[in-house]
């Protein structure tokens, strides 16, 4: 280990004392037995595929310990650290925020991936068994793995994505949302203990008691303050099948209306999304996972008069093998909904196959080659006040006719995101906030980089109006984004708001030197903090 040690202590300095890197051939010309590898093109790569910026290096670590050498050497070097270090999961950033320009990317799925399942039975009735049922996992698997894993004990863990071929680490980095946050909390409020590297290279173990304030800076904290290279995520009992709703609406008020509904029954619905359908590909593109015929047949108007349709979708777990009581459950809700009748749908899957459904989608895709293309997203967190002008400024930038992919648009309950992590949202009154993920793909055919460029400054200014503050007789909104890159230091001074000092802070604790998370562009390398 020592030896070990040596090698990377070497090599990190000489990146760091030269003006340029551009004078070694090879990054392992000088690294020796350490595993820092030359980029390839899909370390300037992400999801998004709007920002490509390129790294001096890449490492795939084998343990954490390879990370503390790396970050540890960094952050120690005199007279200042002159390379930046980010790391990346399964590459589902949007806007370039897990990239490190000439500086060095750390490839977490590179780390063990194990998950371990604890289940300790207590004394009480079956209804107990998972009270102290946890999964230790490697920050480098996906959702998928943790769930495969987890369900030969019956097992799984509560909060979700909609996709699950992300990182554990990733998620965690950011908040982790889907139709479960209402009930449970994003990812982010489910998760008893990390195991995290700091930026100056600390392996350190915390939790809400040990250390917490590591623990809850780096949930929802962008890969600011550490690594996370494993968590500790609480389990409950799994449900073998899922009874799956499906509810259409010609009016956006009777829809949020009927949403609220739902996520006021937590005790019977454990899930709860909805969408826009904007056309009859948006119609058949969300359909594509759901297996039930859908009679229902539109109209959409004409161009210039366009209509907008809406679809709640909810669950019910079901843990009974004749699925009577799930079936009484939807029976019950679904009374009480205004939807368009006779238009709702109800199937039965597998609880895996749920969780698992974007695959399909994807699939979909990828056989129109609609997924590795451009994806301008604009993700925002709105309060309850304003989603009807939210809307308005959002279709004033969609054209209905040709736009492909979902815009989801369901609540979310403040009081479920916990206030000591790094998560930003949005000051809700009444306790209700929206979620609207616009979530485009761009066909290159149609739409070349200046098309995707306007598309992004379209979505910019729709941001820009909607997370002003409306106090004072303003016409903000007080929304915040999510999972955005914002486009200036000062404009994430305003996304964290009040809240700032506390980032700041955090960042001075844990990683002074601002090694980390370059492609955020939150904290600017400057003269004291060392530049490339």
């Amino acid at each position: 280990m020592e030896l070990k040690a040596m090698y990377l202590y070497a090599a990190v300095l000489a990146v760091l004392l030269c003006s340029s890197v551009n004078f070694i051939q090879s990054p392992t010309d000088v690294l020796g037995p350490v595993a820092l590898l030359e980029p390839t093109p899909s370390s300037a790569r992400d999801f998004g595929a709007v920002v490509s910026d390129a790294p001096f290096a890449v490492m795939r670590p084998e343990s954490p310990d390879d990370i503390a050498l790396l970050l540890g050497a960094l952050s120690s070097t005199a007279p200042s650290p002159r390379a930046t270090v980010a790391a990346v999961g399964a590459g589902h950033s949007l806007h370039g925020q897990a990239q490190a320009r000439d500086g060095i990317v750390v490839e977490t799925r590179a780390l063990p991936r194990d998950v371990h399942v604890v289940s300790a039975r207590a004394h009480g009735g079956d209804d107990d068994a998972t009270v102290r049922a946890y999964a230790d996992v490697g920050a480098g698997a996906l959702w998928v793995e943790v769930l495969e894993e987890c369900l030969k004990l019956g097992l799984a863990p509560p909060s979700w994505t909609d996709y699950l071929y992300l990182t554990v680490g990733g998620t965690l980095s950011n908040g982790g949302i889907s139709g479960q946050t209402f009930k449970h909390g994003p990812q982010i409020s489910n998760v008893l203990q990390l195991e995290v590297v700091t930026g100056k290279g600390e392996v350190v173990t915390c939790s809400p008691i040990e250390i917490p304030e590591l623990f809850f800076a780096v949930l929802g904290g962008l890969g600011q303050f550490g690594i996370i290279t494993r968590a500790r995520i609480p389990l409950q009992l799994a449900p073998p099948k899922v009874r799956w709703v499906r509810a259409f609406y010609d009016s956006f008020e009777t829809f949020t209306g009927d949403q609220e509904l739902l996520v006021s029954m937590p005790e019977q619905v454990d899930y709860v999304e909805g969408f826009m359908v904007l056309n009859e590909q948006s119609l058949h593109s969300s359909s594509v996972a759901f297996p039930a015929q859908l009679n229902f047949s539109p109209d959409f108007g004409s161009k210039g008069r366009k209509k907008v349709y809406y679809c709640i979708e909810f669950a019910v777990h079901d843990f009974q093998q004749d699925g009577s009581r799930a079936d009484h459950v939807v029976e019950l809700v679904s009374a009480k909904l205004s939807y368009l009748r006779p238009h709702v749908y109800s199937v039965e899957v597998s609880y895996f196959d749920f969780l698992n459904r974007v695959r399909m989608e994807e699939e979909s895709l990828r056989s129109r080659g609609l997924w590795d293309v451009p994806h301008p997203w604009l993700n925002v967190f709105v309060p309850k006040h304003g989603i009807t002008q939210f809307k308005g400024l959002l279709m004033d930038t969609v054209s209905a006719d040709d736009f492909e992919g979902p815009i989801l648009v369901y609540p979310l309950l403040t009081d479920k995101w916990d206030g000591n992590t790094s998560s930003v949202v949005p000051a809700a009154p009444d306790g209700v906030m929206y979620i609207f993920g616009v979530l485009r793909s761009t066909d290159p055919a149609r739409c070349g980089r200046a098309c995707v460029d306007s598309i992004m400054a379209r979505h910019r200014r729709v941001a820009d109006e909607a997370c002003r503050d409306g106090g004072g007789g303003g016409r903000g909104i007080g929304a915040k984004q999510y999972l955005a890159r914002q486009p200036s230091p000062a404009r994430w001074r305003d996304h964290f708001g009040a809240g700032w000092g506390r980032f700041a802070a955090r960042k001075a604790r844990f990683d002074p030197l601002h090694v980390l998370g370059p492609g955020q562009g939150i904290f600017p390398r400057t003269d004291s903090a060392g530049s490339m």
